[in-house]
This record gives structure tokens, sequence and C-alpha cells, in this order.
């Protein structure tokens, strides 16, 4: 087993080689590679102990990030001066390696990113609600987790691990491990999640949800009685648990 990063701003984690999406990584974290075959490599995420395949091309030495990427999106230009071509976009989340700083960018190997777009490895976030917020309007997108395209779990994700806080990837495993279960008929809060089979989404008001949908495909707010009788009149059945971080 070895240790690797990603090196590509967003990558798909396959089922199987050239398989189906499952989830996706973004530039800087960081794997763990188990096997290599004819330019796959199967790979589990130091993040979320979710495992898939990549293609080996995606991989880089396992270089220590300095910085995380706070804004919704950045980009890498070839020079300190947001006028200099930008060479790549970075997602919310991505990891970078910081070696200097320069006219307020970061000089990274992928170039220079502005630096009120990210914070040193280890500082956290405060409101997961407010971070899921921050991707409203992404289009959705099965398996998604970047700001090009995230799906329900991706956006909770996101969240979770933005403000320290362990998290899976696939919301079956989200319901399981996050949170603790709060009775039926208890009053929704901000920043409790509901769930559904093969669906999860974050109560931004009493009266309010915020989530990531087919549906809408996209990222968007929804009154959370339309949504529930929605949900269970397209056939995806009634809400399965309530749950307080």
């Amino acid at each position: 087993m070895t240790q690797h990063r990603i090196i590509q701003p967003v990558v798909d984690l396959m089922r199987s080689p050239d398989g189906p999406r499952d989830r996706q990584l973004l530039y800087g974290d960081t794997v763990a590679v188990t096997d290599t075959v004819e330019g796959w490599s199967r790979i589990t995420s130091d993040k979320d102990g979710y495992p898939g395949w990549v293609r080996s091309g995606q991989l880089g030495p396992d270089t220590p990030a300095t910085h995380w990427i706070t804004a919704p999106a950045t980009h890498a230009y070839t020079q300190a001066d947001m006028k200099s071509p930008d060479i790549a976009s970075l997602s919310f989340g991505g990891r970078i390696a910081a070696r200097s700083e320069v006219n307020g960018f970061l000089e990274t190997e992928l170039g220079f990113i502005p630096a009120v777009h990210a914070k040193p490895i280890g500082v956290t976030l405060t409101d997961p609600v407010a971070v899921a917020e921050l991707f409203l309007g992404t289009p959705y997108l099965w398996g998604g987790n970047s700001r090009s395209g995230l799906d329900c779990s991706g956006l909770v994700q996101a969240g979770l691990l933005a403000c320290g806080m362990p998290c899976p990837g696939d919301s079956g495993d989200q319901e399981r491990a996050v949170g603790q279960t709060l009775q039926d008929g208890t009053p929704p809060q901000r920043g409790d999640l509901l769930f559904w089979k093969g669906h999860v989404a974050w109560v931004y008001a009493e009266d309010m949800l915020l989530h990531a949908n087919a549906f809408h495909m996209d990222v968007t707010f929804e009154p959370m009685a339309q949504a529930v009788a929605r949900i269970k009149d397209q056939g995806d059945g009634p809400v399965t648990s309530h749950k307080r971080l």
C-alpha cells in the first residue's frame, strides 16, 4: 500500500476500471493505493474511506498540503496577477501546497491561487449549513463532489468535512454514522438532517430544506412540507430518520 494524492482538479472515483462513477475526489485529496492494473489504480480515499478506481495518471506523490480552498471555486493563474492567464479551476475543499505568498497569491505547483480563497490546513469552518449554502445553484450530478456538480450526499459531506466533522460519502452510510436520531415529531432546527431511502437534505430553517436533488437538478431551497410530500408521491417513500449533529 502506498500513499498518493490527486493531481487533477476533479477526478471520478469509479466502481471498477471504466465502470460507473460512485463519487469524486478533489485536487490534493490523499489516497492509499492498493493495486494497479493496466493504467488504473485501486484506491481508498483518506478523507472518508471510500474505495474505488482512478486512472493512475491522475495520481502524484503525496506532497503535504498547506492550505485548503474555502471559496466555492477558485482559479490558478500563471502569475500573481488576476489578469494573467488562468491555468485551472479548483473546487471548494481542494488541498494545495503553497511555497510562498506573493502579492496576495499563494504560489503552488499548479500556479498562483488567490490567498483570500484558502485557509491553512487545520483551520476549520463552524457552520456546515452555511458551507452548503455556498453551493446554491450548483448543478445536480450523481456522485458529484465539486462546484461543477453535486449530489445530495456530496453536499452534506462538503459541509461536515469543512467543519472538521467526519462524514462518509453516501447518504445511507451518512444516515448510520452522522448525528443522533431524533424521535418522530421532534421540531426540526437549522443544521438537522432529514434522510429518505437514497436521499438526504439539510434543514435550513424550521420549514425549509437545502438540498441537491434530481427534481430541480441543482442545489436549491425547498419548503419542507412540499419536499416531504413530493418525495413520497414520486415513490421514494417517507422520511426514514431525522438526525441532529
